[in-house]
């Protein structure tokens, strides 16, 4: 299977190979994946980080060598500005936060494959940050609106906002709120519950549809309508806005 890697701002990444089929997820600058099959202008790709399958229009990926791949999966750090610019052949090329730099870094010039090179000059993460900066990272996406299958600044759902910001710090979560709920460790009490945990809410058949951030004061940051702040008890997130309950607990659960 050919290795790639993303060489666009964003792709959307679709449930079929369509530009008229749902968007599923997205992947960003940066991001390695695998082509796992082609049909015409589409790829079937497979992403590193987190094994979410789709398909990606073969125009927004670059193929890579085996040893590019290789030594790209091994050194990489995070843009970390919710919106920056890299500069290509002196044009500008925007990027969002969570966009990848891989390999060396010289005279804040990199190289994404055999042919581009950009230049950089924002702030890099790199590495797993402490646990007090999981909400300073979660807040760089405050007002974002709500996207499905969106993980940028431009728009975003809430299970990708808890992957972005958790893997900002350094930590591997998978794509989906079903999917996270089986992470970490679950807490019996609410007061139990340290700022940067996650807490997990249920439909009426019991299926975990939605996660987000626990602040302290009994507060939550999530993705409804946009990444916002709400009220949180032991019955589930209170809307103000709305004047109720939109979203019923089931757990909250400590990923570190």
């Amino acid at each position: 299977m050919s290795k790639s890697i993303c060489q666009v701002s964003v792709a959307p990444v679709r449930k079929e190979p369509s530009d008229s089929s749902e968007m599923v997820t997205q992947l960003l600058f940066g991001e390695l994946c695998e082509i796992l099959e082609v049909k015409q202008q589409w790829v079937k790709i497979k992403i590193y980080f987190d094994g979410y399958e789709g398909w990606v229009d073969y125009k927004q990926v670059s193929i890579l060598s085996e040893i590019e791949f290789a030594n790209f999966s091994q050194d990489h750090s995070y843009i970390s500005e919710p919106f920056s610019l890299l500069i290509l052949n002196n044009q500008p090329f925007p990027v969002t936060i969570g966009a990848e730099v891989h390999g060396a870094i010289e005279n804040s010039v990199f190289k994404l494959a055999s042919d581009k090179h950009f230049f950089i000059d924002e702030t890099l993460l790199k590495g797993k940050q402490k646990k007090d900066q999981i909400l300073e990272l979660a807040f760089k996406y405050i007002n974002t609106p709500y996207l499905w299958g969106g993980k940028t600044t431009y728009g975003i759902d809430c299970s990708g906002l808890v992957q972005m910001v958790y893997k900002l710090a350094g930590y591997k979560l998978p794509r989906d709120a079903g999917q996270q709920a089986l992470e970490g460790q679950v807490l019996s009490f609410i007061e139990e519950a340290e700022p940067g945990d996650l807490a997990f809410f249920e439909n009426q058949d019991g299926k975990i549809i939605h996660v987000g951030f626990i602040l302290p004061d009994q507060k939550i940051l999530h993705a409804h309508g946009k990444v916002r702040i709400d009220n949180l008890d032991y019955t589930g997130i209170f809307n103000s806005d709305l004047n109720k309950y939109t979203h019923q607990l089931r757990f909250i659960r400590r990923i570190f």
